[in-house]
């Protein structure tokens, strides 16, 4: 009878740990690491560090006592929110800004990459391109001071036009209807140019055999940009989108300190120049906590909202940023 004899088993194989895997990667792609550097120590001082201040909105803090020994108040800085009249007033202004920066500078940039897509001369493409982009290098106090000297009543280039037509000179900078329009324009002249960069990278990664099929089919320009192109960039719209709603209590607060006077306070007036107010500008003694108890709060409304739309985006369109 024969004996079945069995093969010794082989000794199970040894796999790296984590720290092992870790140190590997870390002298295999150490010059990768070194160039990320930078990067991580401004994300860790800046951007996740302050986030322990917030402890702060539940404290009387006392630059005398510090973060560490001053009063505990619990919500009573919240409560405080609640019962401020004016904050109807800066939320009210916060969310016309923002809205208007969604609905109007939202898709200026989809409008301007889909036409820019269809420029056939490359050199002109680029031209254009460049050109976009330019203005978001300036800093606002430079596109304040240009619309500032646009705007002049005295010497502008507007104002003369509307004398020269037979009207009266308009102080635009003092007049509280003209300074939402004012700062949309702003909004749209010094980013429209790179938010149009995103679209177009992804515009570029469509693959060209589609067009070529849609011609083939007699499609002309407008039907393969609403068909392709549109469709092909959809994901990056929704995104973008989701960043432009996390940002709706967020505005540019340079370029509104910067066209900020008495006379436009009641539609110039948000939520962070009134932060800015009671901490930088307030006699006596700055009220730290309500100012970052305001801050804590239009952050928890606008990770709510920046939750449900990339919900809403997940069923819809099957696209989610997180």
């Amino acid at each position: 009878m024969n004996r079945i004899t069995e093969s010794p088993s082989s000794p199970p194989i040894k796999r790296p740990t984590l720290p092992q895997r870790a140190l590997k990667d870390l002298s295999k792609n150490h010059r990768l690491y070194l160039l990320m550097l930078p990067g991580f120590l401004i994300l860790i001082l800046f951007k996740i560090g302050p986030v322990g201040a917030m402890w702060i909105a539940f404290q009387n803090f006392s630059a005398a006592k510090g973060i560490f020994h001053s009063d505990f108040a619990g919500l009573a800085n919240f409560t405080r929110i609640f019962h401020d009249p004016y904050i109807l007033v800066l939320v009210r202004n916060t969310v016309i800004l923002a809205v208007l920066s969604v609905v109007v500078v939202f898709p200026i940039p989809i409008i301007f990459s889909l036409f820019l897509n269809e420029v056939q001369n490359k050199k002109v493409r680029g031209l254009v391109q460049s050109l976009s982009f330019l203005p978001y290098f300036i800093s606002a106090a430079v596109m304040v001071s240009i619309l500032a000297t646009l705007l002049s009543r005295s010497s502008g280039l507007v104002n003369n036009l509307i004398v020269a037509a037979g009207g009266k000179a308009v102080n635009f900078m003092a007049k509280p209807e003209w300074f939402r329009p004012l700062y949309v324009l702003l909004e749209i002249w010094q980013t429209f140019g790179y938010s149009a960069i995103i679209y177009i990278a992804a515009i570029t990664a469509i693959d060209p055999a589609l067009y070529e099929a849609a011609e083939m089919d007699g499609a002309n320009r407008w039907k393969k940009m609403w068909h392709i192109t549109l469709p092909g960039i959809s994901t990056s719209i929704i995104v973008m989108l989701i960043i432009s709603v996390g940002n709706i209590f967020t505005v540019n607060l340079d370029r509104i300190l910067l066209m900020y006077n008495q006379s436009v306070y009641s539609t110039a007036d948000v939520i962070q120049t009134y932060v800015y107010r009671i901490v930088f500008q307030s006699t006596g003694f700055p009220d730290y906590s309500y100012a970052t108890a305001v801050n804590v709060l239009k952050s928890l409304i606008a990770f709510v909202l920046v939750t449900g739309v990339n919900r809403i985006a997940d069923k819809v369109a099957d696209a989610r940023l997180f």
